[in-house]
């Protein structure tokens, strides 16, 4: 093999890669559907034409087989009045007058025959576009929920891929530790506050109940200094 030759193949190894990596199938299947149908109205023209065509050699056949009649009855006037010599001059405009209608009748049939194929044509051009572009249609979806299927499993993949499932749970836990420990205070605030509570009830029984006591000393007689210091004791305990 050739430098040259390994060279272009190398081009081609190259450039081919690259460009398979950039084609889109779905959006080259949406042009094919549009190239194919942008050939329909050059096929209908073309029909046209040919049907165009054959109505102009059949309006000429007509036209030459009705100068037929013209010619046939100059030359009977002709010979009728003994002028062979016109009437040979008839004649031969007559003969070629049904040669070129012959021609013009196998171009009439050949342009009728080109018409047909000419629909025919179009006719499984048509039925084959059909087929095509459902097909492509079927397929473009396909291509579209591929794509979401890949973009959804690339999102998925990327919980774990890009630490999110990492990051998700070392967060939850934090947020629900220092949940924890906010409740934990909040228990240990709400304690401490029904201790200093319960400390000022408890102190304020301990005065009442020596109040009732004084009360009952004064009413037995019980002299002061008694009363004062037991209710010092009272206090105290």
């Amino acid at each position: 093999m050739s430098i040259w030759q390994r060279f272009k193949r190398a081009l081609r190894s190259i450039f081919g890669g690259w460009v398979s990596e950039m084609e889109d199938p779905a959006l080259i299947l949406e042009q094919n559907i549009r190239d194919m149908q942008d050939k329909v109205p050059k096929m209908n023209e073309n029909i046209a034409m040919l049907r165009a065509n054959a109505k102009l050699v059949d309006k000429e056949k007509q036209k030459l087989e009705g100068e037929q009649a013209k010619l046939t009855a100059n030359i009977k006037a002709a010979i009728s009045q003994n002028r062979e010599d016109i009437a040979g001059e008839y004649a031969l405009q007559l003969e070629q007058n049904k040669a070129q209608v012959a021609k013009l009748e196998g171009q009439l049939q050949q342009a009728n025959a080109a018409a047909v194929k000419g629909e025919e044509a179009k006719a499984a051009f048509m039925k084959e576009l059909d087929r095509k572009t459902k097909e492509a249609l079927d397929a473009i979806e396909t291509a579209k929920r591929a794509k979401w299927q890949k973009e959804v499993a690339d999102t998925m993949q990327q919980f774990t891929a890009g630490g999110v499932d990492h990051t998700h749970d070392e967060m939850v836990k934090r947020i629900e530790k220092e949940s924890a420990m906010s409740e934990a205070r909040l228990d240990m605030a709400v304690d401490n506050t029904n201790k200093d509570k319960q400390k000022i009830e408890a102190d304020a029984e301990k005065i009442r109940a020596a109040e009732l006591v004084k009360q009952f000393k004064i009413e037995m007689g019980v002299s002061g200094n008694a009363a004062g210091t037991q209710e010092k004791s009272a206090v105290k305990s």
